[in-house]
């Protein structure tokens, strides 16, 4: 993984395979129950069982979820005997959720006093 000094600048172009690459990585982001687990995992390494209850989905869903999420390079399996043990891959990832949950509170927000300051003039 190269050091955060080796990271391009977020203003450098996006080649075309770099973008690819990029989209297919959010596509972990297109399903709830695949959201709740990511979230689920900040807290650290869970089981599949452990997963399945903080995300509100059956065992079989939580498993398949975390087969997609892997092959997407999301999270990384460890495996002991006939345990399986999850866990974000990187802090990229928690970076992420943090920011994907701070611009949906600030989108709800905007929209919430958008409505507002729509029904006020309304009446007015």
């Amino acid at each position: 993984m190269p050091h955060p000094s080796e990271h391009r600048s977020l203003s450098a172009p996006l080649e075309r395979e770099e973008g690819d690459r990029i989209a297919e990585a959010m596509s972990a982001f297109t399903a709830p129950s695949r959201v709740r687990l990511l979230y689920a995992l900040v807290a650290g390494e869970s089981t599949v069982e452990e997963l399945a209850v903080a995300a509100e989905v059956s065992a079989t869903v939580a498993s398949q979820q975390l087969r997609v999420l892997r092959q997407l390079g999301a999270v990384a399996v460890r495996r002991d005997g006939r345990h399986a043990f999850y866990r974000l891959r990187d802090h990229h990832m928690a970076d992420l959720l943090a920011a994907v949950r701070n611009h949906a509170e600030h989108d709800r927000y905007s929209q919430g006093t958008t409505a507002d300051v729509a029904t006020e003039g309304a009446s007015a």
